[in-house]
């Protein structure tokens, strides 16, 4: 296949597009002018460096020649807790979202897959569906939210088949320094007590090559395995338990050094989130399943 992923440096993006190149796929990298994050995506057989904006996705059919088959759209302007909070920043992310779609037509791509997030489904205490209602409770939920349905509507006007991925809490090598994951190793590493709150919510993490195999098995399955289901997945991963949980074995596989200060910061002011996935659509649908556990995933990140 041909595969056009915008957002190819990002953490999501870059592994999604190192995992269809092993597969023996063609990618087209579209990536930001002068993007500083080229090193993500080294040289190699079938990749394709664009450089291109994500606000003029109209200019990509006059960079990209030939047809495409797969559109992965993980371009998402703003990174961090101030750009969630930016009304006119998240407004631009999904018009521009909306408008990629007819690049990806003009392409020739007869799948558009977009990367969504958890947040859209809001605060919930009960297992997450696809079909679970929906209240976000930031402005970044709800843009993701908006796209999931203005998304499925215009690729049906189209003729392309919209699938829009729900992404969980995913963890690896080369995150943001600012996710709890990054936090705690940096913390315990250097024997250092890291400020939490109560940690007490039931939560989930998938390792983000695994969720890379999951992007690229909803690229790889049949039209038909997708004809009679509704466009929305959740990628996480299998196993969900108390945040604290968690925290504690990224400490004891740091060697039990630092503290982890319970109780000692302010929660969030969204509410606290719990996140419990049901991913059973997922692999029923590609046969995907997660390979790495938590453990395997911090050692991964503790040895690189």
């Amino acid at each position: 296949m041909r595969v056009v992923v915008t957002g190819a440096t990002s953490f999501v993006g870059a592994a999604t597009v190192n995992e269809l190149l092993d597969r023996g796929h063609e990618v087209i990298a579209v990536v930001r002018p002068d993007s500083k994050k080229l090193d993500r995506i080294p040289e190699q057989e079938g990749l394709t460096i664009v450089e291109n904006d994500l606000s003029e996705p109209q200019l990509l059919p006059k960079k990209i020649t030939g047809d495409c088959d797969v559109f992965c759209h993980f371009g998402w302007g703003g990174s961090g807790s101030d750009a969630r909070v930016n009304r006119s920043l998240q407004e631009k992310n999904l018009e521009d979202a909306v408008q990629t779609i007819y690049a990806a037509k003009e392409l020739g791509c007869s799948r558009f897959i977009f990367s969504g997030s958890q947040a859209e489904y809001g605060l919930h205490k009960t297992r997450m569906h696809e079909e679970s209602f929906c209240e976000p409770r930031s402005l970044y939920g709800e843009a993701k939210l908006s796209m999931r349905k203005r998304g499925e509507v215009v690729c049906r006007e189209l003729g392309i088949r919209y699938v829009h991925t729900r992404i969980f809490s995913a963890y690896g090598p080369g995150d943001h320094p600012w996710t709890l994951v990054e936090s705690c190793l940096k913390a315990f590493r250097n024997n250092e007590t890291l400020s939490l709150g109560q940690c007490t919510q039931q939560w989930n993490f998938i390792y983000i090559d695994d969720l890379a195999r999951a992007m690229c098995a909803l690229a790889e399955v049949p039209e038909e395995s997708l004809a009679d289901e509704t466009p929305v997945f959740n990628l996480a991963g299998d196993d969900t338990r108390p945040l604290r949980e968690f925290v504690e074995e990224i400490r004891e596989l740091c060697g039990g050094a630092g503290t982890a200060a319970y109780a000692t910061r302010t929660e969030n002011a969204e509410g606290v989130i719990h996140l419990i996935p049901d991913i059973s659509k997922l692999k029923r649908v590609t046969g995907w399943n997660p390979q790495v556990d938590f453990a395997a995933g911090i050692r991964k990140m503790l040895n690189p």
